[in-house]
């Protein structure tokens, strides 16, 4: 783990370098072909995929909100509407999600957006000392506790996995 300034790096690895929260770059190589960049996280760094988290946007109708669930699961949209306190909401459209948070889809990091957007991570994170998240782009995790995840993205954290 390290923490302190960082120069370089992804808006995300700022983010967290900035705050002086102890965390680990977790470059693998990306294959464009996978079928689940966040499966393929997990399998590349041979990690429980309970433990790698997705990172989705969600449109309210008054704007956009992000997601955070393990990549072996689906983002449950009651759920997610109600931890928002929104009558409903559905996926983003991508083009949007990839707008409003400057990052590319497959490598969208709830850290460093452009706009700080309505977060809710998955009560499951809680469960682990340290959980993975994209570090802004594909092929690139970083890893850090979710305590400090959600303190960072100000996230509110309640059930939003399906099943």
């Amino acid at each position: 783990m390290r923490h302190g300034h960082s120069t370089g790096g992804t808006p995300a690895t700022r983010v967290l370098a900035d705050a002086g929260v102890p965390f680990a770059e977790r470059p693998y190589e990306h294959d464009p072909a996978a079928p689940s960049y966040g499966l393929e996280a997990a399998t590349a760094l041979g990690v429980e995929p309970a433990r790698v988290f997705k990172t989705l946007l969600v449109d309210t109708g008054a704007g956009l909100a992000v997601g955070i669930v393990p990549v072996d699961t689906t983002l449950d949209l009651k759920k997610m509407a109600a931890a928002l306190g929104a009558k409903r909401v559905r996926m983003a459209d991508v083009k949007d999600a990839e707008r409003v948070t400057g990052y590319v889809a497959g490598g969208i990091s709830p850290l460093g957006q452009r706009r700080a957007l309505p977060t809710v991570l998955d009560a499951s994170a809680t469960g682990h000392a340290t959980v993975l998240v994209s570090g802004g782009r594909r092929g690139f995790d970083v890893e850090l506790a979710p305590d400090d995840l959600a303190a960072l993205t100000k996230a509110t954290v309640a059930p939003l996995a399906a099943g």
